[in-house]
């Protein structure tokens, strides 16, 4: 009976260790040693002043933390660029004195993907995302902070999806 566990065991590490399809991250591994991320420029109607930089390290940083590629300035084997193109604020629901009970931020960025080795892997693509929170709080500070974390790591992840992961 050992001696089966032992055989099962084996097995099942080699199988996984020499698997080269994908990766713990879900990424597949792509024909590129680089990648590229240009400053995603903020074209909203609403401008909240370095959400653009904050975005462009956050993904910057997801994918560096996903992948085994190097980041570099100009010329990378796979380019992200685009503009963050919505930062909206809604009241979503209202108390009996018509003020906003609860408020959502909206925010959604284009993003232009390309891969010098496999053009078919290129597109452009709209993702957005939201916060929702309480009516009687300003969205500054901290609060400010957490909501960014929030959306941008979704859009973040949805953006190495598409690209990388293909799921």
């Amino acid at each position: 009976m050992k001696i089966y566990k032992f055989l099962l065991s084996a097995f099942i590490f080699f199988s996984l260790s020499s698997c080269s399809v994908y990766n713990f991250t879900g990424a597949k591994p792509v024909d590129a040693k680089t990648y590229q991320v240009n400053y995603f420029q903020n074209n909203a109607e609403l401008i909240e002043p370095g959400i653009e930089r904050t975005f462009t390290l956050k993904l910057q940083e997801l994918i560096q933390g996903q992948t085994n590629l190097n980041l570099t300035s100009s010329n990378g084997d796979l380019l992200y660029e685009g503009e963050i193109t919505e930062y909206r604020i809604t009241p979503m629901t209202a108390t009996a004195d018509q003020k906003a009970a609860q408020n959502r931020l909206t925010i959604s960025v284009n993003v232009r993907f390309s891969n010098k080795n496999k053009e078919a892997d290129n597109f452009e693509k709209r993702f957005s995302f939201y916060y929702d929170y309480d009516g009687s709080t300003q969205l500054n500070g901290s609060k400010l902070t957490e909501a960014l974390d929030v959306i941008f790591e979704r859009i973040t992840q949805d953006i190495f999806n598409e690209s990388l992961a293909k799921w």
